[in-house]
């Protein structure tokens, strides 16, 4: 199975695979911000949304695939307002039968090489993540993330309200 995967910025023709994954996603763990309900985005939107991401220097979405089916995703999503342009903001969501073949680990690498590149202006990287997902936050940790806050009640799943850290990363000089 690691000898099919393929890692490489999305293109507009993945719209509709990156929305079956993140759907597929949705209903395997708790730990996304989305329920059963899925994405609420159409493959159009989501198509315009990727060339958009393609055209951006502050934002870059990644995909892993095995074969032709999206297994993964990691996204950094910048911002163009002037006061906040200096931070990214990273997601990642691995299908849950491709854990523990270190996918995360090789998606955030990537993801960490772009934000050093010499056409980003990213000075700082950050995530929330469940507290409860330490999986996650072993990855987080290992990669030299530092947990800055702990948000009580920062999510709620099946009425259930739950706790999320606040992590980031500085990179680069100032």
């Amino acid at each position: 199975m690691r000898d099919t995967i393929n890692i490489r910025e999305a293109i507009p023709s993945d719209a509709e695979k990156v929305l079956k994954h993140l759907q597929r996603i949705a209903i395997e763990t708790g730990f996304m911000t989305m329920g059963a309900e899925g994405p609420s985005k159409s493959i159009e939107a989501e198509y315009k949304e990727i060339e958009a991401i393609l055209e951006s220097d502050v934002t870059v979405l990644l995909v892993a695939l095995d074969k032709e089916e999206v297994i993964g995703i990691a996204e950094i999503h910048g911002n163009d307002k002037p006061k906040l342009n200096h931070i990214g903001d990273i997601s990642i969501s691995i299908a849950k039968e491709y854990w523990g073949l270190r996918l995360g680990t090789t998606m955030m690498e990537k993801l960490i090489e772009w934000a050093k590149g010499p056409s980003s202006n990213l000075k700082r990287l950050e995530l929330t993540v469940q507290a409860r997902n330490e999986r996650a936050r072993r990855l987080y940790e290992k990669m030299g993330f530092e947990l800055e806050a702990i948000m009580p009640r920062g999510v709620k799943d099946n009425g259930v309200y739950l706790d999320v850290c606040l992590m980031s990363m500085m990179i680069g000089e100032i």
